[in-house]
């Protein structure tokens, strides 16, 4: 066979195998492309989804608001067609009662309100919807357009101020209108706070019931009802009238069995008389805290129960005075009146007078008004007029005993009078030791020098009482009577526990300044001798820089000097510069 013979095969048509694999080679291509198109469309069509989920999320959103909105037209449609309500006062309620044949008809039997609308009292009825109970005199209702209760409100905040005269045991209130008109209306039944004789409330006349206490501050301020931290060991130089006070106020309450045995009561007053700043205020506080605890004698509120707490009402007189008539009486019956109500329950309540002339002076010594022929008379009827006053105690505190009614200083009244004198050269380390006592700093050399802290300050009070009590007292002032007589005046007529207090106050703050200028330097810091002699000094002679020159007779009667005419006052030589 040639060659060309044997390559002809090879040079024809290509074979069928060739031609499978270039269609399925085409096959394949259009495959792909038909993928590529297919996913294209499949994410054009995974947008147009999404929007058409925004789509439909914003017109449920517009829908809803829609619906909102017609919902409140239809609500303000349906409202502007309602008729409005009106509004009444409660004054009762009364329930369904049986039928009193030719007496009233079948609708005057069932339940209703009895309430005040439009200035007319009427009958309507209630809505079932609604308790009974809720239906208070007082309470506010709204009525529809048929006069049917359908919903109770509050009580009105304002209205008209009345003062209670008396509560009666039913509820009801005896109050003051106007002055001294007087009403009778009823407690309505949402007093938060129990009602007592002198409070303001509010009253609706229209409706005759009282509805709100009103706490005023006109009776509180006069009246502190407190329980006082002050005890006798916080007083000073006055051991002999504590004793004397102890005996009459505590000795009753102690031993309640041998006062009734021996026919004796317990005293109704005391009188706490002297010179200013010598602790007549202080003596009140410390009874009614000596009171706390002790058992009240039988008779006097619940009859052998332990006082869990004492009270102690501080009057302040110049602000009970009112210029209004009748006021400072009914001032005075509101405090006695909460006296009686405190010690009804067994607790020991003491009622102190500061100031005792400035309301209670002699009968006719006024200048103008004349105001004390009505308040003498009025406490005297409280002390010890038709309402028992016991387990209460008055305490009053002067230094002009002498302008106090002679009526209320008899015995029978203010039984125990007590002088609280200026204190001596004792009297003086006693008070000057509770001052400067405790942990007040001294001078750290000072305290070194005596050997101690106790016996730094024992050191101090001697010099600060041998320079106010000094051995040859020279006179400060001399005070020349009417007749030519004449009294001296020393340093000690000076002296009271007020001034020795701000003695040491004043050395205190003397302390703290060279303290501080020292650069808080621990040598500069504490208490010296120095400091207390010269406030000492500075003290006595502020006090003489007071001295009324003017009317020397009534300073001198202040100050509890010869109560004969004091004509001028004189410096002398022995007085401070």
């Amino acid at each position: 066979m040639s060659p060309d013979a044997a390559q002809g095969p090879h040079t024809g048509e290509s074979s069928p195998a060739e031609a499978t694999a270039e269609q399925l080679q085409e096959r394949l291509e259009r495959a792909h492309r038909q993928l590529d198109s297919l996913r294209q469309r499949s994410r054009q069509l995974e947008q147009q989804l999404q929007t058409a989920g925004s789509t439909n999320q914003r017109m449920a959103r517009l829908l809803e608001t829609t619906r909102n909105q017609m919902d409140e037209l239809r609500t303000a449609l349906h409202a502007d067609g309602q008729a409005p309500f009106t509004f009444g006062t409660v004054i009762g309620y009364r329930p369904a009662h049986e039928l009193v044949e030719g007496r009233e008809i079948d609708a005057a039997t069932g339940p209703g309100a009895d309430i005040l609308h439009g200035g007319r009292k009427m009958r309507v009825s209630v809505s079932p919807l609604l308790d009974p109970e809720q239906l208070r005199p007082g309470l506010e209702v709204l009525l529809n357009e048929h006069l049917t209760v359908v919903a109770v409100l509050p009580a009105e905040d304002t209205g008209e101020l009345a003062r209670v005269k008396e509560v009666l045991p039913d509820g009801r209130l005896v109050v003051f209108i106007r002055g001294e008109d007087e009403r009778l209306v009823r407690l309505a039944g949402d007093h938060e706070t129990p009602v007592r004789v002198g409070d303001a409330v509010t009253v609706d006349l229209r409706t005759g019931t009282s509805t709100e206490v009103v706490p005023l501050s006109e009776v509180e301020d006069v009246v502190l009802e407190e329980t006082p931290d002050v005890s006798y060991a916080d007083i000073g130089g006055l051991s002999e009238q504590i004793e004397q006070i102890r005996d009459a106020v505590e000795l009753p309450f102690l031993h309640a069995d041998l006062y009734r045995e021996h026919g004796l009561s317990a005293p109704k007053g005391i009188l706490l008389y002297g010179p200013p700043g010598c602790g007549k205020t202080m003596i009140a506080k410390a009874v009614a805290s000596s009171l706390q605890g002790v058992e009240a004698p039988d008779g006097a509120g619940a009859a052998g129960t332990t006082s869990a707490r004492s009270f102690f009402l501080n009057i302040k007189g110049p602000e009970l005075l009112n210029k209004y008539v009748g006021e400072t009486e009914r001032h005075i019956r509101v405090i006695f009146s909460r006296a009686r109500e405190r010690a009804s329950a067994g607790h020991p309540v003491v009622v102190f007078f500061d100031e005792m002339e400035a309301l209670f002076r002699t009968r006719g010594t006024g200048v103008s008004s004349d105001v004390e022929t009505t308040i003498v008379p009025q406490l005297l009827a409280e002390i010890d007029g038709v309402e028992s006053l016991d387990n209460v105690i008055v305490i009053g505190a002067s230094n002009r005993e002498d302008m106090i009614d002679p009526a209320i200083l008899r015995p029978g009244r203010l039984d125990v009078k007590i002088r609280v004198r200026r204190p001596g050269a004792a009297g003086a380390r006693e008070i000057l030791g509770i001052h400067l006592g405790g942990r007040l700093p001294l001078r750290a050399d000072y305290v070194a020098e005596k050997g101690g802290h106790a016996e730094a300050v024992e050191a101090m009070v001697d010099a600060v009482v041998d320079r106010l009590y000094p051995q040859d007292s020279a006179a400060r002032l001399r005070l020349v009577h009417a007749d030519g007589a004449t009294t001296d005046f020393t340093a000690a007529d000076f002296i009271s526990g007020a001034v020795l207090s701000n003695i040491v106050d004043r050395a205190k703050k003397s302390a703290i300044k060279q303290f501080l200028a020292a650069d808080r330097s621990v040598e500069a810091k504490g208490l010296s001798e120095e400091q207390l002699l010269a406030a000492a000094e500075a003290e006595l002679r502020d006090q003489e820089d007071l001295v009324n020159t003017a009317d020397p007779q009534e300073w001198a009667r202040v100050l509890g000097a010869a109560p004969s005419p004091v004509v001028r006052v004189e410096r002398l030589a022995g007085g401070a510069r």
